[in-house]
């Protein structure tokens, strides 16, 4: 194996070559150039995926995919263009996905379910994927660990120790000094009012993430 540095070369079986790893990307911008409807995009990008029962079961159905087989792509809104996008990317065979803001043009409904689809998929599939999201809830949905980086941005930064979803957002909303509940009717978190009974309680037991009712 040969590495090389800005001084020269070091040449040595001491170094180990780094694996070569398939990638499944979806960009941020979705632009499609396809011309043909979305039945005969899936039918040509990811071909034994998009029947094979199991991969219909968990990402097909969810996104409601079916239900846009027979549209033009070109043709598609903003949010069915991003479920056709994450559906494409999660069906193409790979080690690592990596899947920037799929939350975009969706409604929070939309949110919801990609997120349970993405996180599924890559659990069932025992895949990797990193997932660029900046949307607070969808987010937390797709977490299993919190990385809480203190100090100054771009200035004196440190990362923590990886965490719980529930101690790591606790840390992180406490020096944002926000609290959030769980909504008793959907159980989705909502950001309580400043200096409300809820929040006054919430910051006094140290509790900023989802206080169970």
């Amino acid at each position: 194996a040969v590495v090389s540095t800005q001084s020269g070369h070091y040449a040595g079986s001491c170094v180990e070559e780094l694996p070569r790893l398939n990638v499944s990307y979806k960009p941020q911008e979705i632009s499609p150039k396809f011309q043909g409807t979305v039945r005969q995009m899936l039918h040509d990008k990811i071909r034994n995926a998009y029947v094979y029962p199991q991969f219909v079961t968990d990402v097909i159905k969810p996104l409601q995919i079916e239900k846009l087989y027979d549209q033009q792509v070109q043709n598609l809104s903003g949010g069915e263009i991003q479920r056709v996008a994450i559906c494409l990317c999660l069906g193409k065979p790979a080690d690592v996905y990596l899947i920037d803001e799929p939350s975009a043009h969706l409604d929070s409904e939309q949110r919801l379910h990609a997120a349970k689809v993405i996180k599924r998929y890559i659990l069932h599939a025992k895949k990797t994927a990193f997932v660029v999201e900046h949307d607070f809830i969808m987010g937390t949905y797709l977490a299993d660990r919190v990385v809480v980086f203190e100090g100054e941005p771009s200035v004196d930064t440190k990362a923590c120790t990886p965490q719980t979803l529930l101690s790591g957002m606790n840390k992180f909303l406490e020096s944002l000094e926000i609290t959030f509940r769980r909504d008793p009717t959907n159980f989705r978190p909502r950001v309580n009012k400043m200096e409300s009974l809820k929040d006054v309680e919430q910051k006094r037991t140290g509790c900023y993430f989802f206080l169970d009712d």
